[in-house]
């Protein structure tokens, strides 16, 4: 019931007095012990869940690190990832903590069956990331993609609604966990990295003996070449060149677009 080790039921039972109830809850222990002493420990292993609800208005991204290869490949791992990311797709909680706090099976929450496993598992265990996207009825469609074995996962939101558009939001899921965009369009990418990418621009046309009263402009174009590649809606269209995304979504309906996406990967 426990998938705990035989041995260690046994010492669990003994120290519990033959007491059942007593004896989960001694494994618990257990499992909090282990938890603690390897919370240093990296775990940049696991599965990412994508997944959304039937009428495709709320999606739900789950990352459930562990610490080996060998144990993100077991079935059972990849299940409870899975039971995990049901229980947030039914509640669509606020954030990470309120994911841990909701019931998972009995009197246990998530974040008690995870600490459970712990033990059960002998790795850390942790939901590295959770996220979700919401669109109200009428007004579009969340779609889910995973890559790669649950290696990497997308939830991606488009403006409208309807399973005509369901390919193009697959789609440009599959572009998003391959290109890795930082935002969804340049106004979507942050100051501290617009200022980055601008020394970033600066440094290596000084590096390539420009005049300093040209750094700045040069940066700027190097800037705009950044946003092209890095920005969702303005890359290249991996299935099409002739094509950026956005107008890929416009070939299809002339308001489609993406209103917003969610993307976590292994590592």
């Amino acid at each position: 019931m426990t998938g705990a080790g035989m041995m260690d039921c046994k010492k669990a039972l003994e120290e519990a007095g033959g007491d059942f109830d007593k004896a989960v809850e001694v494994l618990r222990k257990q499992g909090q012990k282990l938890s603690l002493k390897r919370a240093d420990r990296e775990a940049k292993e696991g599965a990412v869940i994508a997944m959304t609800s039937h009428n495709r208005n709320n999606g739900v991204l789950v990352r459930l690190s562990c610490e080996t290869d060998f144990v993100a490949k077991n079935e059972d791992f990849v299940n409870f990832a899975k039971s995990i990311t049901e229980l947030a797709l039914k509640h669509l909680p606020a954030d990470t903590e309120a994911l841990l706090a909701l019931p998972y099976e009995g009197t246990l929450t998530i974040g008690e069956k995870i600490t459970e496993q712990v033990g059960v598992i002998g790795e850390k265990v942790e939901v590295s990331h959770y996220s979700k996207l919401e669109t109200a009825a009428g007004q579009g469609q969340v779609l889910p993609y995973i890559h790669m074995g649950n290696r990497a996962g997308v939830i991606v939101a488009l403006n409208l609604e309807g399973p005509e558009y369901m390919d193009a939001g697959k789609n440009v899921a599959m572009q998003i966990a391959a290109m890795r965009p930082v935002a969804l369009d340049k106004d979507g990418v942050s100051a501290d990295l617009i200022e980055k990418e601008i020394e970033i621009g600066k440094e290596q046309a000084r590096q390539e003996g420009k005049p300093e009263a040209m750094l700045e402009k040069i940066a700027i174009g190097k800037l705009n070449k950044f946003y092209q590649e890095s920005t969702l809606l303005n890359q290249s269209y991996v299935k099409d060149g002739k094509f950026t995304v956005a107008q890929y979504l416009e070939s299809l309906h002339k308001d489609l677009t993406v209103t917003a996406f969610k993307h976590v990967e292994l590592g």
